[in-house]
């Protein structure tokens, strides 16, 4: 976990070969500190710290906090007669109290109790420590006090409420940006096989650093303490005259760990490896790398890479990459996982004119991510947007609840490649045939705000755009032409971009018209016709942005014989000079160099223009898009719930639930069914239609059946005779269910992702809901402007409003829906898949008529980090 002087701490589970250096940790406490724990002098012995020594997580669980080997805090909760409570206590070497590590311990602890039922945490807390009584109040939880028998005590409920989890993002916040602050403001720099040799990679290096004219100092590091680019060499960072605050390794990958090693003895928080021969070669680089984070975390470090190209920043004027370029200074953050492509990046940049705030290659990622950088940049006074290129998501819901908050205050861009494993399971419900690792990131991307580029081209463009024009109002757009076929391809890019081009106000027609010969059209797009030139560009684009109807303008050339591409984009940089806060963007067709003008916004094609800009209009459509909250339900039943799948699991490590099973489970969440009985021959089948009323629906009860598939299913049954009839063709066991009807029939589900976590899916239901296809997703947990968004939009939008003449459905009663399946398929990691198909919507309510639920033996994802 990370401290908020941006220090690393590790915590794990005692184990007995602990004894001795628990004994140690307790013996070098205070009187104060020891007394303020055990409310007493307590004989330190290995009799003291043996309960601590083996946690079962259940009963009792314990975290020790390491660093540098040596124990420094010890956390605890036992739980309580009542199950659901648990006392709760914690204690910090005295040299390390004050740094947050209290807080911290009772975040993660919290964390591990809550998993296996624990609800409240209880502790007695002496009224004179005033320290431990400050955690309790600073960690986010509501908590009560009560001064009883000479001590205080603490009740506090653990829910992970958005209270609670607002205080964590925060920590996490300040922590993060101050374990990152010397990569990007270091003021000295070591580079670890710095050579004199050009050629090398250590040796390009730090000649780049040399020729940026780095504002601190750099200090080549080498086993001959060679002199490298005129600048005095040491053969060790152990001789350098003080611990640098950023150390970049450029040693083979064998000796990374000895070099590495070294600077984290001398002081140097901050390394970056540049080194390949990783994880990204196979098992035995995986383990080097392990051993590379255990030993940076051992001494409170933070680590880039390793296998990456390095890290560039323009504040300091540093470049510490091995690349051929320096960095154009700008408003731009980029962080890539792929060195390859960052260097793409970079001279894709150069050539359009975007300057960059800082650059920073990741590499294998072992450590610092791009959720690190997020944190980072989002304060970073000289970042005005955010670039990503992704491979892979380390942990995407703690980037979308950081991406969410950024993306309010600075553009975030992102190019996402690849796509994740969804694992081995077979995709036997309708909401796991839809889902896919594309449908899990375009979600988790919307919702957070993320501008998704689909290409390098789009990344750049978008980039050029946003960090130089203004947002556009709205998606009302003007075309400026001196070719009509231009223009018409123009408009056909905006309509497929979700941008209209309106009739130009009377006004602004009439203000052409004197501008531009007879011939021209002054409708949108307006056709200036080939005989313009700089002059006529200059006195028409004002008068198109004066108009009140549009929110941007694209403004298109093609090189006839009387105009040239330089005069008219120097006349359109002028004429932009004052865009009334509208966005121009050009699309100037130049042979050689496209042509280059003060506050001109160029793109190679008209579809490009159009294209971004519709990326422009999404970027302020979500920023005019309220953050919304979860909503508290009533009528959940967790323990209920659980209940049902830990009876299902004494059975089987993967399968389906019983139809008494689901039902169970679904009423548990408050999630509405339709009634029905089960039957076992045809005679009880007619039973319970001539009870629950006819017409009657029989269905095959066997667990997880595709019952239009396979014929397990007979649907409006108007006599007692058609429902033996039915159940004898279609055997036992069955269920027998009152024929609904109602607005529209829909798909509601949860699927669990491996990387992403629960998908909350709703579309068109039925037996068309895949074919159809039209099913969306988001990411639990779900807001109510989450729920909103997928009740009303797409084609289940269409059928919620009323389809050709049917009533409107009860959309409240269809977000509710989806706010408990969010709220299941976060409680409930072991449902693998559940899909409700269909659930029939009226004006009055909804109901779930079929259901088929999939439980697996949920494992815990080992984490090497928890922020």
């Amino acid at each position: 976990m990370l401290l908020r002087d941006g220090t690393t701490l590790r915590l794990r589970a005692p184990t007995p070969a602990d004894s001795e250096p628990l004994v140690e940790f307790f013996d070098g406490l205070s009187e104060q500190s020891a007394y303020y724990r055990f409310h007493g002098f307590p004989t330190v012995s290995e009799q003291l710290v043996a309960p601590f020594l083996q946690p079962d997580w259940h009963e009792q669980g314990h975290l020790l906090g390491e660093l540098g080997g040596r124990v420094i805090a010890l956390a605890s909760y036992v739980r309580l007669r009542d199950p659901t409570a648990a006392e709760c206590a914690f204690v910090v070497a005295d040299d390390f109290q004050r740094r947050g590590i209290g807080t911290r311990l009772l975040e993660r602890l919290a964390e591990r109790a809550a998993a296996v039922g624990i609800e409240r945490f209880v502790a007695q807390v002496l009224p004179e420590n005033n320290q431990m009584l400050g955690v309790f109040q600073a960690v986010g939880f509501e908590s009560t006090r009560r001064l009883e028998g000479g001590t205080v005590e603490v009740e506090f409920r653990i829910e992970a409420t958005e209270t609670y989890l607002g205080r964590v993002d925060e920590r996490d916040h300040l922590a993060a940006v101050a374990s990152l602050r010397p990569f990007f403001a270091p003021a000295s720099v070591a580079v670890l096989g710095a050579s004199r040799r050009r050629e090398s990679i250590g040796g390009l290096l730090f000649r780049n650093i040399i020729a940026g004219e780095f504002e601190g100092v750099a200090h080549p590091v080498n086993p001959a303490g060679d002199a490298v680019a005129a600048v005095r060499g040491y053969g060790s960072v152990a001789e350098l005259p003080q611990a640098p605050d950023l150390g970049v390794v450029c040693v083979p990958a064998q000796h990374v760990l000895a070099s590495v090693e070294d600077a984290l003895r001398r002081g140097t928080r901050a390394i970056c490896v540049i080194s390949a021969g990783f994880a990204e070669v196979g098992e035995e680089g995986r383990q080097r790398q392990n051993e590379l984070l255990a030993l940076v975390r051992a001494h409170g470090g933070r680590l880039v890479g390793p296998n990456c190209l390095g890290i560039a920043v323009s504040a300091p004027r540093l470049n510490a990459t091995f690349g051929p370029r320096a960095l154009p200074s700008g408003p731009v953050a980029f962080s890539s996982q792929s060195g390859a492509l960052g260097l793409a990046l970079l001279e894709k940049a150069e050539e359009r004119g975007i300057g960059l705030s800082a650059f920073v290659s990741i590499g294998n990622k072992a450590d610092v991510s791009s959720n690190d950088l997020l944190e980072y940049w989002e304060d970073d006074p000289g970042t005005g947007l955010i670039a990503l290129y992704l491979e892979s998501f380390g942990n995407p819901r703690r980037f979308g609840r950081i991406a969410r908050r950024v993306a309010r205050k600075k553009p975030i861009l992102a190019m996402k490649s690849g796509t994740t494993t969804t694992g081995a399971r077979a995709a036997s419900s309708h909401t796991a045939a839809l889902a896919g690792s594309e449908a899990a990131v375009d979600a988790l991307f919307h919702q957070a705000g993320v501008i998704r580029a689909r290409t390098l081209e789009e990344l750049i463009d978008a980039a050029a755009l946003l960090a130089s024009q203004p947002l556009p109002a709205g998606r009302r757009v003007g075309v400026i032409t001196n070719a009509g076929g231009l223009g018409i391809l123009c408009a056909d890019a905006c309509e497929a971009a979700g941008l209209e081009l309106p009739a130009l106000a009377p006004e602004t027609e009439a203000a052409l018209q004197p501008v531009l010969p007879a011939e021209a059209s002054v409708a949108n797009p307006i056709d200036m016709l080939g005989s313009a030139t700089g002059a006529t560009y200059e006195r028409v684009l004002p008068i198109v942005l004066a108009d009140p109807g549009l929110d941007a303008v694209i403004v298109l050339f093609v090189p006839p014989v009387v105009a040239g591409a330089d005069e008219v984009a120097l006349a359109v940089g002028r004429a932009s000079s004052d865009t009334k806060g509208k966005p121009v963007l050009t699309s100037i067709i130049a042979e050689g160099d496209p042509p280059t003008a003060p506050g001109l916004t160029n793109f190679a094609y008209p579809e490009s223009a159009a294209r971004t800009l519709g990326i422009a209009a999404a970027r302020a459509e979500w920023l005019r898009r309220p953050a919304g909250s979860v909503p508290p339900l009533d009528g959940v039943e967790t323990a209920r719930a659980r209940g049902v799948i830990t009876d299902a699991l004494a059975s089987g490590e993967d399968l389906w639930l019983r139809p008494d099973q689901v039902r169970k489970l679904l009423q548990a969440y408050g999630i509405p069914v339709v009634p029905e009985r089960s039957a076992a021959t045809p005679d009880e089948a007619a039973e319970a239609a001539a009870e629950l009323g006819l017409p009657a629906v029989v269905k095959s009860a066997e667990p997880g059946a595709h019952k239009t598939e396979t014929g397990g299913i007979a649907l409006g049954l108007a006599t007692t005779d058609e429902v033996r009839e039915a159940a004898e063709r279609i055997g036992p066991p069955l269920i027998v269910q009152p024929m609904l009807e109602g607005s529209a029939e829909l798909l509601a589900g949860v699927v669990q992702d491996p990387v992403f976590g629960p998908l909350v899916a709703f579309g068109p239901g039925g037996v068309f809901a895949e074919l159809i296809g039209q099913a969306e997703f988001r990411i639990a947990p779900l807001t109510d402007v989450d729920a909103n968004e997928l009740v009303q939009g797409g084609k289940a939008g269409e059928l919620v409003r009323g389809f050709r003449g049917k009533p409107a459905a009860d959309k409240q009663a269809l977000t509710d829906l989806l706010h408990r399946l969010s709220r299941l398929g976060e409680e409930l990691r072991e449902v693998a898949e559940l899909d409700l198909n269909p659930v029939i919507a009226s004006p009055d309510g909804c109901v779930a008529v079929d259901a088929r639920i999939r439980v697996r033996r949920a494992e815990a994802a080992p984490r090497t980090k928890t922020w």
